[in-house]
Order: structure tokens, then C-alpha cells, then sequence
């Protein structure tokens, strides 16, 4: 499978070069760790220390640059918190890198302190796995999945592919003959699965990674590629105005207020999603953690919240507990079933 060089997507990991990267980001979020968040959560830690109420302060990571998909959680989350008074004083961090893996190692040193919220998701957990990175969500303390977004398969709308079999029967008879388009490296596991699905080698597929959706619909658009799998948010502007073509929405059921066909409907039981989650620190106590949960529950019944959920077409499945930690196991197992197809 080829791919084109790029940075890795704030959301998604880019492919490491070599075992020798790993360590380099290994040290690197040693560092960052140890100044960044320790100055940014200052306030937080002060007042744990202190021993006030730990949501009097509440710092949220986004381990990813402004803008993306997990600084836009964070920042709904912020703004839902503050405007209904759960936390005295919230604010948002952002610390970019390496697919998230700098902001998780960062939140893995906060041994014991309730006050940090890390945003995560499929493409933190797929980045940990491709990187091999020492620290995994096995060291931070998971609380909740509280959403998915799904992906769509698009076309351009004068593409000769009017379905989804109309695609695969293409790509089936010559794989390399249409290049895929994703926004991140959570899009080309999809890309594989839909592959696996059809009976095709995903080795033998043209993947062209773009950093972020709006690269992606632009390669579609200008005939770099052929198709792309990409988030629904990303993708509905260039939908509705007829731009592009969408052939299946890569989700386990059909989705109120979104009149595209699963793929799994058409036959392809593609169902990986991008779900959104939130984890503590290591090392607290099972108080602390119930609070947090009690948190995060009291923050999902805003209007805010509701409000964020409709504006972005979220789609609220929140897991908790025994069920989010089978969970995790179990997209950790598929997700590393992908990554070794795909020859990494």
C-alpha cells in the first residue's frame, strides 16, 4: 500500500520510520511532560494539593493543535462545564503530537491528581499501537467513551461508481487503479476493513494520506483520487451541494437524520468508528474517579452539550466501567489486526 509523506494528523498517527522515532518520541514527551503541563495545570494541582474540592479546577487535554476533532470535544466540554457552573475554573491544553501520544505520556506522569481530563479516542488508541509507544491507556485511568462519529465512503459526483458495489467491483478487478483519500490514519483503517471485506489485499491498495478532511475532499476533487473515506461532519457541506457522491455511511445502523445506507447494509460489515472518550491520571482513588464519572455524566445532560451533539452529528454511546474496559480490549485486538494487513 503506498502513502504519501506527511506529518502525522492531530487526530490520527502518521507512520513511524523507525524504531529509533519511537524512542525519540518517548523522550520527547518525557520532556513536555515535565514543562508544559505541569506549568499549564499549576492552578489545578495547587488547589488538589491544597486539599479543595478537585472541580474547583479541571484542566481538559486536547493532544492535538487547535481546531481538530479533539480540541473541538474539549472546548464543548469547557464551554458546557462552565456555562452550568460544574467547574469553578476550566480550561483547555492543547499539546500536539505523534497522534496524541505526547498528551497521553504527559497525563500518565500525573500520578494521583484528579484534576486533568485527557481527550482521546480510536485514532490515540490505533496511535499507541502503531508507534509502540511505552506509554498506553493500560497507565492512565479510562472513564468513559461518550460518543462515535462515523466515517462515509465518497466519490466525486461525475465518478462512473454510482454504489458501493459499483466501487468495490472496480477496485476488486484493479486495486491499484483507484486511489484512496482519508483525513488521517484512522481513515485508511477503515479503507483496510472495507479492503479485507472485499476480498482485496490492502497491500495492493493506493492509500494517499491527507492531513485533515478538507486535503482529502480536495484530492477527490482535483482527480487525485478516486475515493474517500472521511468523517460525515467533514463531508456534508460537500454532500448536500452535490460535489461529491457518498455511497455508504460506515456505521452498525442507520442513523436518524442521515439518509445514507451502512455499508454493512450493502453487504460490507465495515463498522469501525471514531469514537471520542476521556481518561484521568493515573493512581487515583475510586472516590476521586466516581466524581469524575459523576462529572462527566452531569456535563453530557446540558443543553450545551445536546446542543454540541446535534451541531456536529455525534452520536452519543457512552460506555463506562466493565463494559468501556472490554471495550477497549476489543478495538485494541481489531485495530491491531488492521495494522498488521497493512503490513506494519
Amino acid at each position: 500500500m503506498s502513502d504519501a509523506s506527511r506529518p502525522p494528523h492531530e487526530d490520527d498517527p502518521g507512520r513511524p520510520t523507525s524504531a529509533r522515532r519511537r524512542t525519540v518520541l518517548r523522550a520527547i514527551g518525557g520532556i513536555v511532560a515535565a514543562a508544559t503541563i505541569g506549568a499549564a495545570s499549576y492552578g489545578s494541582i495547587t488547589a488538589a494539593a491544597s486539599g479543595d474540592d478537585f472541580h474547583a479546577s479541571m484542566t481538559l487535554v486536547a493532544p492535538a493543535a487547535a481546531g481538530g476533532g479533539w480540541d473541538t470535544l474539549a472546548r464543548e466540554l469547557q464551554q458546557a462545564q462552565k456555562a452550568n457552573g460544574l467547574v469553578n475554573n476550566v480550561q483547555v491544553v492543547n499539546m500536539p503530537g505523534a497522534g496524541g501520544t505526547i498528551g497521553l505520556g504527559n497525563v500518565s506522569t500525573l500520578e494521583g491528581q484528579p484534576d486533568s481530563l485527557l481527550v482521546g479516542g480510536t485514532g490515540l488508541l490505533a496511535a499507541t499501537i502503531q508507534y509502540g509507544t511505552a506509554t498506553t491507556l493500560d497507565d492512565v485511568t479510562n472513564l468513559a467513551v461518550l460518543f462515535e462519529e462515523y466515517d462515509v465512503i465518497v466519490v466525486p459526483a461525475d465518478s462512473p461508481h454510482q454504489t458501493l458495489d459499483d466501487l468495490v467491483q472496480a477496485w476488486r478487478e484493479d486495486p491499484a487503479s483507484i486511489p484512496w483519500t482519508g483525513g488521517g490514519s484512522f481513515d485508511q483503517l477503515v479503507v483496510t476493513d472495507l479492503a479485507l471485506e472485499a476480498g482485496i489485499e490492502p497491500v495492493e491498495t493506493t492509500y494517499i494520506s491527507s492531513d485533515g478532511g478538507g486535503e482529502a475532499i480536495q484530492a477527490l476533487l482535483n482527480g487525485t483520487a478516486g475515493a474517500a473515506t472521511g468523517g460525515y461532519p467533514d463531508n456534508i457541506d460537500q454532500i448536500e451541494s452535490g460535489r461529491l457522491r457518498a455511497l455508504a455511511l460506515v456505521a452498525p445502523e442507520p442513523v436518524d437524520g442521515i439518509d445514507i445506507p451502512t455499508a454493512r447494509e450493502q453487504g460490507y460489515d465495515i463498522t469501525l468508528s471514531n469514537w471520542r472518550s476521556l481518561s484521568a491520571p493515573p493512581g487515583i482513588t475510586d472516590d476521586q474517579a466516581a466524581g469524575l464519572e459523576s462529572l462527566i455524566e452531569d456535563t453530557l445532560a446540558t443543553d450545551e452539550w445536546s446542543a454540541a451533539v446535534d451541531r456536529y452529528h455525534w452520536t452519543p454511546q457512552v460506555r463506562t466501567g466493565d463494559e468501556l474496559d472490554a471495550f477497549l480490549d476489543e478495538e485494541r485486538a481489531r485495530i491491531e489486526r488492521l495494522y498488521e494487513e497493512m503490513g506494519l
